[in-house]
């Protein structure tokens, strides 16, 4: 009984260290364009979406969806993270 509840938690303790929280997927997609100075963030849809974008948060708190191929917010993205040195995104 000892190794089955030993057993059982460490799977549980595995599993949760690679659950990185709600995957972020978009179903619609937006044809405007965000300032660069009104962008906080910019993140890749996680890999397991049907449909691949990025996902625009504003100085507001808004967040908006952009199509993979929407050339102003791939270059925003490089820009972010180019110029941090690391991309840590999905």
């Amino acid at each position: 009984m000892k190794t089955l509840c030993l057993s059982v938690g460490m799977i549980l303790i595995i599993a949760l260290q690679y659950n990185t929280g709600p995957v972020t997927c978009c179903d619609q997609f937006s044809n405007m364009n965000v300032p660069g100075k009104m962008i906080v963030d910019i993140i890749k849809t996680h890999s397991s979406c049907m449909k691949r974008g990025y996902i625009v948060e504003t100085v507001k708190g808004r967040l908006f969806c952009f199509r993979q191929s929407t050339t102003w917010v791939e270059e925003a993205y490089n820009r972010m993270f180019n110029s941090e040195g690391i991309d840590l995104q999905q």
